[in-house]
């Protein structure tokens, strides 16, 4: 009888173990993003009902942070010196760091394993100019609108106006990156267009952030 007691007991470990690691399987880590993530933003002209330029400014800033808050961006923004990778947000694996301008540590650049473009076949993401985003820059744990306001900065920006930014947006290969990210990663959402698109019209409408 005493053995049964402790097989059933085993057995009730084995059943919890496992359930446990579905769950982590399914969700990743409690600190990643959700399971679920976006894949299409709203048109700016699904916004012209919100007669108030305040409140359609801040709603047209919410949509962009779709992109903003995405792992495609949030990897190379983090808020420590290790950047994350994968849907999942994982500790990027080997670990580098970001060293004193973005590029990685000496001896261990980005460029020691990322090339000019995609290496698909290895699944190896790439960009003429991979690096990490200034810490100054740092979204990730951000609310977005505490990342409008960083964008607006240009002490932290890199010394961009509004008009430099929008440009930067639709123009840098990096950002434009997030959108044919290669096997294995989703997409951010929408187009690169349509996100430079929600930008314009929110800087039209007085570039105003949402309380952070």
């Amino acid at each position: 009888m005493h053995m049964r007691h402790l097989a059933a007991a085993a057995g009730a470990i084995v059943v919890l173990t496992g359930a446990a690691v579905q769950t982590l399987s399914q969700t990743g880590s409690q600190t990643g993003p959700a399971a679920v993530l976006a894949t299409e933003l709203r048109p700016v002209a699904s916004f012209a009902d919100i007669a108030d330029t305040q409140s359609r400014s801040i709603a047209l800033f919410k949509e962009a942070g779709k992109v903003l808050q995405h792992p495609r961006c949030l990897n190379c923004h983090p808020a420590g010196e290790r950047p994350s990778q994968g849907d999942l947000m994982r500790p990027h694996q080997p670990l580098v760091v970001r060293g004193k301008d973005g590029h990685g540590a000496p001896g261990l650049a980005c460029t020691t394993c990322h090339s000019g473009a995609n290496f698909d076949p290895a699944r190896v993401p790439g960009d003429p100019h991979w690096h990490l985003a200034p810490a100054s820059m740092a979204w990730e744990g951000r609310s977005v609108g505490q990342i409008c306001q960083q964008l607006k900065d240009p002490r932290r920006n890199g010394n961009r106006d509004i008009a430099a930014i929008l440009k930067h947006v639709v123009t840098d290969s990096l950002v434009k990156w997030a959108w044919n990210p290669g096997p294995g990663r989703t997409p951010a959402p929408g187009s690169n267009a349509e996100f430079g698109a929600l930008l314009q019209a929110w800087a039209d409408t007085g570039a105003h952030c949402p309380v952070p």
